[in-house]
């Protein structure tokens, strides 16, 4: 069976992992992950501290290894949330860096010490073969074995363990590898958290399978991005608050500029990534940003494709093995690529999580005949692009009989020279059903764009019927730690 790591079962002596100044080639990363693999081996679940730090990548290869389910754990969760992760997957082991503080819902957990080449003064610890050398690593598990349960945001509830299977894991990452011809020759740069998809699948083990390496900057900065990028770096990877701060400041920082226009790939994700922003990034440095769309429970659906033209507002088309299709609230299918048409987003493929841990009922609640419902809306163009025009939860807003998305609000709000950040949400209405609301942080706060103005500048752009009807001023919008706003504190 094909090893999830190729370069990693050849002990590739090439660089693997970058956090700051702690590296590890290929065969250091197979001595080091391969060492921790008899202390865990047998155990029925792990939790991983996930710091932004070498020995959490290094854990989870180990756990991925010995074939243990990986329960990556926010170091941000709050005590009420991190009982009730720890309760509901029940680890046998958590595995930490050394020296790292753990909290006391983790007390009752036995713990691991990651050591790695950066923190080992000694031989190998306990897992080298009898001669001092490595031990060989464990053969490859089922495609079907459950490899990551990944926790929901829990918007709607307490968060919800998404069981990730091996297969899943490399029928997205060899879909990418198709969509943005990604190599062994790329060297990604990041900043992600490594608790979910982006940071730590996509992220981590992303440039892991290909046989590349990643290097964490550990905390997001532009200089650290300009460092790296002007230093053999071929790949950005970041949410959208990280593209607005880069936006900000280009026109101050000419060796940013560089950097960027020398990148093979930029990408976006996790949440949509203001047209005003993409264009600001394009005009500056020539290099346009490609978006791609998933989700914890399916990993990457869609993506622009690196030979293609990045279309600012658009998430591409389906990766390959992804089947994706608009249905209306009936149920119905949608058939119209027509742009305008709003649907919820279902897909079906090899991408898919197998189960909501100890959920049955949830489970079953989130699939219809085979089908995925993701809660996303969105249009097809007539070329099969997809636009996201929101959550249906948050982001759908029935106003005077349209169905009208966030989305497309939000972007058009933004290319007003007195707004820096803006949110839409609807709330009732006696008359329309929901009116359209703009929450609005100026750029100028003694100065800020009056409602009327906003109005009149998204009926200018967009349907009138699409404009605000209420503005709120805020000193910022609420975010959570992906950068994506939280709307459902701006309600009420």
């Amino acid at each position: 069976m094909t090893p999830l790591f190729p370069a990693l079962a050849a002990r590739a002596d090439r660089p693997a992992l970058q956090f700051g100044e702690d590296t590890l080639t290929y065969a250091e990363l197979a001595d080091d992950a391969g060492a921790l693999v008899p202390r865990i081996a047998g155990a029925r679940r792990i939790a991983v501290w996930a710091t932004p730090t070498l020995g959490t990548a290094v854990g989870v290869v180990a756990g991925l290894l010995a074939g243990v389910p990986v329960v990556p754990v926010n170091p941000k969760s709050g005590e009420r949330e991190l009982a009730h992760i720890v309760a509901d997957s029940a680890p046998d082991l958590v595995l930490a860096e050394p020296g790292v503080g753990l909290p006391p819902g983790l007390a009752a957990t036995e713990r691991v010490d990651v050591v790695t080449r950066a923190t080992r003064s000694g031989p190998l610890p306990d897992g080298g073969s009898a001669d001092g050398g490595p031990a060989p690593l464990p053969p490859e598990p089922s495609p079907e074995a459950p490899a990551l349960i990944v926790y929901t945001s829990g918007t709607t509830g307490p968060p919800k363990g998404a069981v990730l299977p091996r297969r899943a894991l490399t029928a997205t990452l060899d879909a990418l590898e198709d969509a943005w011809q990604w190599t062994a020759d790329d060297v990604l740069v990041h900043a992600l958290p490594l608790f979910h998809v982006h940071g730590l699948i996509l992220g981590v083990l992303g440039p892991l399978r290909r046989g590349g390496s990643v290097r964490h900057l550990g905390r997001f900065d532009t200089a650290g991005v300009t460092r790296e990028l002007s230093s053999g770096a071929t790949m950005l990877f970041g949410v959208p608050t990280m593209y607005h701060r880069v936006a900000e400041a280009l026109a101050d920082d000419p060796a940013l500029v560089k950097a960027l226009a020398g990148a093979r790939l930029l990408v976006s994700g996790s949440a949509a990534l203001p047209v005003h922003d993409h264009r600001r990034i394009t005009a500056a440095t020539g290099r346009g940003v490609v978006e791609r769309y998933g989700m914890t429970e399916t990993l990457m659906n869609t993506s622009v494709r690196a030979d293609g033209a990045p279309r600012a507002g658009t998430v591409g088309l389906p990766l390959r093995g992804v089947e994706l299709r608009l249905v209306e609230e009936s149920g119905e299918p949608i058939e119209a690529y027509d742009g305008e048409t709003v649907g919820e987003i279902q897909v079906r493929g090899p991408n898919l999580f197998t189960a909501y841990l100890n959920r049955p009922d949830a489970t079953e609640a989130a699939f219809t005949d085979g089908w995925f419902r993701t809660g996303d809306m969105a249009v097809r163009d007539p070329d099969g692009y997809v636009r996201i025009v929101g959550r249906k939860a948050t982001d759908l807003i029935k106003s005077g009989g349209y169905k009208i998305g966030a989305g497309e609000i939000e972007n058009v709000l933004l290319e007003h020279p007195g707004v820096r950040e803006a949110a839409v949400t609807g709330e009732p209405d006696a008359d329309l059903g929901e009116r359209i609301v703009a929450w609005i942080v100026p750029r100028d706060p003694d100065a800020p764009p009056s409602a009327g103005e906003l109005a009149d500048h998204v009926a200018g752009q967009l349907a009138a019927h699409k404009r605000p009807r209420a503005v709120r001023y805020l000193d910022a919008l609420p975010r959570n730690d992906m950068g994506k706003i939280m709307k459902r504190s701006l309600r009420g």
